[in-house]
């Protein structure tokens, strides 16, 4: 900050000033405010500069895009961060854009992070950003009224997706083998195309396709992640490497997060239309999709990282669906680290 270099350029300032018979009094006042100014400038500047860019990967998901919220608004740049949103298809990729070290984060789901690509660096939950309420669920054909009425039918879902994740789910609350199914490695799109021609019996879809679907076959949405206390669980995810060197970015990228939660408290009609309008839909459409979710505040991010808190039973029910059926062909990340430290920094330093 060069604090002593000024303080030393404003001392021979005083003194020759003193010798032109300036008043001490106004003078010392003028100095002092001078120097605080001074002081204050070098250190906000010193901090800024200090936290590095962040290159953050998403995917199109309302418990997702509502981060977008954060730039239009100057939250990111309220916390001294400079943050650049690299937009994925699908999660899978971004998850192994992390682990690879082509990015610093990504907004994914806790059972992608749990089949990344093995590697040399071990992938880290930082936050949760939502976890699926009734924005997910399974629609089928009139004549399927249940999810017992599954067994022996075609049911689109791509494996190794959450799709995937959300059928074993509503399997296993309905004491039905993975193995008594036939799962038809069919893309969301993909899916809502087939169910609609009749080419398989259910589909596995979010919302508002799951709804729209149901609605244009005259058909039933048997199952919903409102219906169980779902392991549809959304995370902001890095590595450890990365967790190392910008331990004081990703703090503030939490901090940044929980301002985005506080808003859509207070202000949700300010942040649905800012968001909706970068994703170029209605403010109503988006908040609908988004009511769908809990969403990732302190509350829900407590119970989440708690000693005994949900992630860790999470993590043992995703492992064993994982195995219950090997269709998925992945490997199952044993090493995944849940992350405590940070974001109980960030709830504790955080303020509205």
């Amino acid at each position: 900050m060069k604090v002593a270099h000024i303080s030393g350029t404003l001392s021979i300032w005083w003194k020759q000033k003193l010798r032109l018979d300036i008043k001490p009094t106004f003078f010392c006042l003028f100095v002092i405010s001078l120097s605080l100014t001074f002081v204050t400038s070098a250190c906000s500047l010193g901090q800024n500069q200090s936290l590095k860019p962040l290159r953050v990967g998403i995917t199109s998901w309302a418990g997702f895009d509502i981060a977008r919220y954060a730039q239009p608004s100057g939250i990111f740049k309220q916390r001294g961060l400079e943050v650049e949103l690299v937009q994925f298809d699908n999660q899978q990729d971004s998850s192994r854009a992390v682990i690879r070290g082509g990015l610093d984060a990504a907004f994914v789901s806790f059972w992608d992070v749990m089949q990344v690509d093995p590697s040399n660096d071990k992938p880290v939950v930082l936050m949760t950003t939502n976890i699926s309420a009734g924005a997910d669920g399974i629609v089928a054909h009139p004549e399927i009224k249940t999810v017992e009425d599954l067994r022996g039918k075609k049911v689109g879902a791509k494996l190794a997706t959450v799709n995937h994740l959300i059928l074993l789910e509503a399997l296993k609350a309905h004491h039905i083998k993975p193995s008594e199914v036939q799962i038809r490695d069919f893309s969301n799109d993909v899916a809502d195309q087939k169910i609609r021609t009749g080419e398989i019996d259910a589909a596995v879809l979010w919302e508002p396709m799951l709804r729209e679907t149901a609605k244009s076959i005259k058909g039933n949405v048997i199952h919903t992640t409102k219906q169980v206390d779902s392991l549809v669980i959304d995370i902001l995810m890095s590595s450890d490497s990365i967790v190392k060197t910008k331990k004081a970015e990703l703090k503030q990228f939490i901090l940044a997060w929980f301002d985005v939660m506080h808003a859509v408290e207070t202000q949700p009609t300010k942040v649905f239309n800012t968001v909706a309008e970068k994703l170029e839909q209605t403010s109503e459409s988006f908040a609908s999709d988004y009511a769908g979710l809990k969403k990732g505040d302190i509350t829900l991010n407590q119970r989440m990282f708690a000693a005994d808190g949900r992630l860790k039973s999470a993590k043992a029910e995703i492992v064993q669906l994982l195995q219950a059926d090997g269709r998925h062909g992945r490997v199952i990340r044993q090493d995944v680290d849940i992350n405590t430290t940070l974001v109980n920094e960030a709830i504790t330093g955080w303020k509205s």
